[in-house]
């Protein structure tokens, strides 16, 4: 057995009796006491959390970024408008852009994903992405996006504005070419900028953003196959037109949090209750990112699911961007950087680099089409860790902007991108960190792909979404008002399972309130030590495993019936396999 989570031998009277000497600080609580004031001080912080995301709802859900920014171009004003704006970064803490920006240097635009939350992933602290770009002296502009699309906003239109942010950039430093930062569905905007007919130049870095929907195998991305198990792009379109042409981000934020509910629905609140005294700042702080909720017009989601989740276009070649043109990866001749992690389940590294198997069979092939990618991956960070971590935004990030006149200068071809970091500081302080390219082989990818099974889901797909349009959506459309979307928004499980805790909504709050503040004044914490605080924290943990056993039998299960139905992806064992220990994913 695991030795952190072996419970510890505790009698009643341990649980009711103060701290005894033996203890690393002396307490003079009894265990319950100290408990009931941590459950106490954890609904306040759930309070505060619905009152911040009521309050910020109530001031129009503006970007949370952690920097001073003016706008630029706002893109509701444009002939095809859209719901996006370009702001350019004017202050980093005390520094503002004459103390800490060298014109010389190439312009930083950062988009940040429009997949369910509000902007500001890419900046919300000091330590991201736009804080390093701003430290290396870069000039830095973010874009950002409005809760709400304009009417009938499409793709194309979004994607235009882009094109106009970029240009407007890069008139404005003539000397250099911009770098993009793409960040997760924004990489695929980004790519998209370059690949089109007019195309553009500069670096552009990907960060967790996904290429190839149909590659790599089963267990490393469970989304697709609920996906496909629940008949394809249809059920968006409903959601729509319940929304009264309007798609609720909540929705997709729900599907981020399902994927691993051990750690949406235990692990985040355990480890508030367990460190009620020292994580109140820090959840606070997240959750007023992940808990603002941004709409996509209809014609968006349709064209997301349609032309990249279930139809996987993009990679194809197939994107019709307007009757004018059609997108082509092949185009791009901008240095492309892709980081991607082993940890990540929302965008794993198959997805983010398997597409350039299927333009480039071979290395030659690549350096044929004067293209020059480079890859780095993290050994175990999580999806939202490739942008919000601390560590990863002072090395990762720091490296690769540090690194891009050494990318610009590779020949042709595909290299890893390799950081010796001997001291393992993400800040350096005790040596500085190298950086090497090496050379390497497409086929050193080794990413399985079977398109068979996801044609025959895209297929399905094309034919429930031409039924549902025909026969379903024009009654629905008809039967959904303003108030009735707004009742629907309203009751999203996303939303009133946090709002329930806001004193506007439950008065008793009010006393969880004063309640707490009296806590924190006379609040003295047994330590970590006590036998019954190891006790909850065993327990707390195998909880916690019992959900994750929970998620991995339901995605053993789906893996198989889709299977059954499609015809089996890379990677899905047969029922024999399952039970081997060998067939489990290492991806977590």
């Amino acid at each position: 057995m695991n030795k952190s989570l072996r419970l510890a031998t505790v009698t009643p009277e341990q649980f009711l009796a103060p701290v005894s000497g033996n203890a690393t600080t002396a307490s003079n609580v009894p265990y319950v006491q100290d408990a009931f004031e941590r459950w106490v001080l954890l609904l306040d912080t759930l309070r505060e959390r619905a009152d911040n995301m009521i309050a910020h709802e109530r001031q129009g859900m503006p970007p949370l970024l952690d920097f001073d920014y003016e706008l630029l171009l706002d893109a509701r004003t444009f002939e095809r408008s859209a719901n996006y704006a370009l702001l350019r970064i004017t202050r980093v803490g005390d520094d503002c852009w004459d103390d800490c920006v060298d014109e010389a240097k190439p312009p930083v635009i950062v988009i940040d994903p429009r997949a369910g939350h509000g902007p500001g992933i890419g900046g919300f602290k000091r330590d991201s992405e736009v804080g390093m770009a701003m430290h290396e002296g870069h000039p830095v502009y973010f874009v950002i996006f409005y809760p709400e699309p304009m009417p009938g906003q499409t793709l194309s239109d979004v994607h235009y504005a882009l094109r106009d942010f970029v240009s407007e950039v890069a008139r404005r430093h003539p000397d250099t070419a911009p770098v993009l930062y793409g960040n997760c569905q924004a990489g695929w905007a980004a790519t998209l900028l370059a690949a089109d007919c007019d195309g553009l130049t500069g670096p552009i870095v990907l960060n967790g953003s996904p290429l190839s929907y149909w590659s790599g195998e089963a267990a490393s991305s469970p989304m697709r196959m609920m996906g496909a198990l629940s008949g394809g792009a249809w059920a968006a379109h409903m959601i729509s037109d319940l929304g009264d042409g309007r798609f609720d981000g909540a929705w997709l934020a729900q599907n981020f949090e399902t994927l691993q509910p051990e750690k949406a629905i235990w692990d985040k609140y355990a480890n508030l209750f367990a460190h009620a005294d020292t994580e109140r700042e820090r959840f606070l702080e997240f959750e007023r990112w992940w808990n603002g909720y941004y709409t996509l017009s209809r014609e968006e989601i349709l064209g997301i699911t349609q032309n990249l989740f279930i139809g996987n276009r993009l990679e194809q070649g197939e994107m019709q961007l307007d009757a004018h043109c059609t997108v082509d990866l092949k185009r791009i001749s901008n240095p492309l950087i892709i980081f991607a992690s082993d940890g990540d389940n929302i965008t794993p590294p198959e997805q983010a680099m398997g597409w350039i198997g299927k333009l480039y069979p071979d290395t030659d092939a690549l350096k044929a089409a004067g293209q020059r990618i480079v890859y780095m991956t993290h050994p175990r960070v999580g999806h939202l860790g490739i942008f919000v971590s601390g560590s990863v935004a002072r090395l990762q990030h720091r490296a690769i902007l540090e690194s891009l006149d050494d990318v610009e200068a590779l020949s042709p071809g595909l290299y890893e991108m390799v950081i010796d970091n001997p001291s393992g500081d993400p800040d350096c302080e005790t040596g500085d960190f190298e950086v090497r390219f090496e050379p390497r082989e497409v086929d050193d990818l080794g990413i399985a792909s079977d398109d068979a099974a996801l044609k025959q889901v895209a297929q399905i797909s094309r034919i429930n979404e031409a039924a549902y349009s025909t026969f379903v959506s024009p009654w629905l459309r008809a039967a959904t008002s303003a108030a009735s979307a707004e009742a629907l928004r309203t009751l999203h499980p996303m939303r009133w399972t946090r709002t329930m805790f806001s004193e506007r909504v439950n008065p008793w709050m009010a006393l969880v309130k004063s309640t707490a503040e009296t806590i924190r004044e006379t609040r003295d914490p047994l330590p970590e030590d006590h036998p019954a605080i190891v006790t909850e924290r065993a327990l707390s943990a195998r909880t916690g495993e019992v959900l994750g056993a929970w998620r991995k039998g339901r995605d053993a299960w789906i893996t198989h019936v889709f299977g059954a139905i499609f015809g089996p992806l890379p990677g899905i064992p047969s029922p024999a396999q399952a039970d081997h220990p060998d067939a489990a994913s290492h991806k977590e």
